[in-house]
């Protein structure tokens, strides 16, 4: 485990905070808040932003049990030990064909 997934977990198991954006895209992909927290519980880190502002991100593949893949993008705030849920959606299989890589 990496240190970032290490410290994605302690987060995931302190502190999440959704942003405004991410629960409209929550809303408009009929998915759930709950369903939410129960998929980035099984992530993979597929790419990751080290000079996002206002802190680093990165970009999860989660899953929940018997539903469809998603993408979270999370912010890891270096001044407080809490996981920022930037936004979430379900990634095209077109555009990402084995939901790692995007096609280019």
């Amino acid at each position: 485990m990496t240190t970032d997934e290490a410290r994605i977990q302690s987060r995931i198991r302190t502190h999440v905070k959704f942003t405004e954006h991410a629960r409209l895209a929550i809303r408009d992909d009929n998915l759930t808040t709950l369903g939410v927290l129960e998929a980035i519980r099984n992530f993979e880190i597929i790419e990751e932003y080290p000079d996002a502002r206002p802190f680093p991100a990165c970009l999860l593949l989660c899953w929940e049990k018997g539903k469809e893949p998603l993408h979270v993008v999370c912010g890891l705030p270096e001044h407080a030990n809490m996981l920022i849920i930037v936004t979430v959606y379900i990634p095209s299989k077109k555009k990402w064909p084995d939901y790692r890589r995007q096609r280019r």
